[in-house]
């Protein structure tokens, strides 16, 4: 559990309730500031580089508005086959993103920033894990995207959610698909002097 005499105010950067439910499943309490900024890549941006600049400036763009505070950023993306694949647009795209990862390996890589308001210290790093999808035919791919479930999450599925009925493989941290790698949030506390157990 977070001390508050010890902690500092842990602020999280974010408006995904996946992130918010779990810090709190490992009794972080915090505030919820969701950052505005813009997200997209630059050409030829590496994922990994792109995903860590993104939650570089969520907690920058907090940051800016507090006197203190631990402010905690992400940012979650797919890669297949080299290409970034974000959020469906609408209906038609969730369904054309399900039909590019049917029966495929793909990459989930979340960004995450921590920035220390007071002391101005930041740390940034990134996760990667490896989902096997199962093969999907069109009755499949309708129903899901007929319940709403991947509207707003990266690669157009939820793995905590109905999605999870289709991935059949992971190779890596489970958490880090949901959208935030707990223990890499961890390490990265660690290294400024914070630790999420007493």
């Amino acid at each position: 559990m977070i001390m508050p005499a010890i902690q500092p105010r842990i602020i999280l950067a974010s408006a995904s309730p996946r992130r918010a439910e779990l810090l709190k499943q490992i009794g972080v309490e915090f505030e919820l500031v969701p950052s505005q900024i813009e997200e997209r890549p630059h050409p030829d941006e590496a994922p990994g580089d792109y995903i860590t600049r993104i939650a570089r400036a969520k907690v920058v763009a907090v940051a800016r508005e507090r006197d203190s505070g631990l402010v905690i950023g992400a940012d979650t993306v797919v890669v297949l086959d080299g290409r970034l694949i974000g959020k469906p647009q609408n209906q038609a795209d969730a369904h054309r993103l399900l039909r590019l990862l049917s029966g495929k390996w793909h990459a989930v890589l979340t960004g995450v920033a921590l920035y220390d308001v007071e002391t101005r210290h930041e740390v940034a790093d990134y996760e990667k894990t490896l989902v096997k999808f199962a093969q999907l035919n069109d009755t499949e791919i309708d129903w899901y995207v007929n319940t709403g479930e991947p509207m707003d999450k990266a690669g157009a599925y939820g793995i905590q959610g109905l999605g999870g009925l289709f991935v059949e493989e992971i190779a890596g941290n489970y958490y880090n698909v949901v959208g935030l790698p707990i223990p890499l949030v961890y390490r990265l506390a660690r290294r400024l002097g914070y630790s999420f157990v007493s």
